[in-house]
This record gives structure tokens, C-alpha cells and sequence, in this order.
């Protein structure tokens, strides 16, 4: 049986990932959706996951290497990143971004990563 929620973001709690790194998630079953808080010169180191990735970035700037490409996504674009490739940030402004992973982000959700 689907049962309807609603979540808001004013009342999810702001979880510190580093001094320059926070978020807030909301997850379902399948897909998970978090915001994500960067300080200017935030650093996201190389990783990869089993989870496709769309980043939209709704403030500030990100430089971004995506499977050995490197670009620049800024207010207003989303970023594209398939399953497994490897990729890092740097936040070049402080930069307020809405992410959506599908498959969940299950290493996240047990503060794994």
C-alpha cells in the first residue's frame, strides 16, 4: 500500500559533512533527493557510486571533473553524472545545489560515506 508524505525542508535537520560541506536528504525507496551546502573552496574528493547522479545547481558555481572532464556547471544548469564514473567538485562560490540519486545512496543513509 503507497502511503502519501510530505517533507519539509525547513523541518529536516542540517547534517555537517565537513567544516565546509552540509546537507539535508530525503529518501524513498528508489530515488533520494538532497540539499547539498558548499562553502567556496569546498573540496569533493574523487569517488565514484553505483547511483546516477543530477546535480542542479540553484546557487554559486561548481568546477567539476567528471570521468576525466573537467567543466564548469553554474546557477541554473544540471549536471549529469552516470553510474559508477568517477568524479570530484570544487565549489568556486558558496554554492546551494539539489541533488537526485537513483538508486538511494544507501552508504549515505548509514553515514558510510
Amino acid at each position: 500500500m503507497t502511503t502519501l508524505r510530505v517533507h519539509r525542508w525547513d523541518e529536516i535537520a542540517l547534517e555537517k559533512i565537513t567544516e565546509m560541506i552540509s546537507q539535508k536528504i530525503v529518501a524513498g525507496e528508489r530515488e533520494m533527493l538532497a540539499q547539498i551546502y558548499l562553502k567556496r573552496g569546498a573540496l569533493v574528493p574523487l569517488h565514484s557510486h553505483e547511483s546516477e547522479q543530477m546535480t542542479y545547481i540553484l546557487q554559486g558555481a561548481l568546477k567539476v571533473v567528471v570521468g576525466g572532464e573537467e567543466t564548469m556547471v553554474r546557477e541554473g544548469e544540471v549536471l549529469h553524472i552516470p553510474s559508477w564514473i568517477p568524479h570530484q567538485a570544487e565549489a568556486l562560490e558558496d554554492t546551494f545545489e539539489l541533488d537526485v540519486f537513483s538508486p538511494v545512496r544507501r552508504d549515505w543513509l548509514r553515514d558510510e560515506d
